[in-house]
């Protein structure tokens, strides 16, 4: 069998709704992703945070990226929208959370140019309310934490039929 899809939820767990990746990998169990098709040798959750460059192996060693982010594309706070193939690379164009942090943008770019980025890429996205210092989302996206994860099993299903 071939290497695992990644599960990566990217964000700072101390900037509000940039929690969103982290938490939703929190609620992602084996159970609730053996239930969406996919068994555990397929796939692989891990917390980003805010690691960086540091997650490009991890990048590399998989068969597919499913990247969990809060992420601005202009919708109301707590949309879920999932971003793939042409849509996706759009959407990273330019696109950095701060200028001290390698953005996803930067991981998928530097994968792509070592010949190592996966076919399947998507981005799992909620539009943020706040990204302030605080230790709890914004009740908007607190709210789309079982869409976000409903989200990335149904990606996870796709790939796997």
């Amino acid at each position: 069998m071939g290497n695992p899809v990644l599960v990566l939820g990217l964000g700072n767990r101390l900037l509000g709704d940039d929690a969103a990746g982290p938490l939703v990998i929190d609620s992602l169990g084996a159970r609730a992703l053996e239930d969406a098709g996919a068994s555990e040798a397929q796939w692989v959750l891990q917390d980003g945070g805010t690691i960086g460059l540091g997650l490009l192996p991890a990048i590399e060693d998989s068969s597919g990226l499913i990247a969990v982010d809060a992420t601005r594309f202009g919708a109301s706070a707590g949309t879920v929208r999932v971003f793939e193939g042409a849509a996706l690379h759009q959407l990273l164009i330019g696109r950095k959370s701060s200028a001290h942090e390698v953005a996803l943008a930067d991981l998928v770019a530097a994968a792509a140019l070592r010949g190592t980025l996966p076919s399947r890429c998507a981005l799992v996205a909620v539009e943020p309310a706040v990204t302030e210092i605080g230790l709890k989302p914004s009740p908007e996206v607190e709210s789309a934490i079982p869409t976000l994860c409903a989200a990335v099993h149904e990606v996870l299903q796709r790939w796997s039929a």
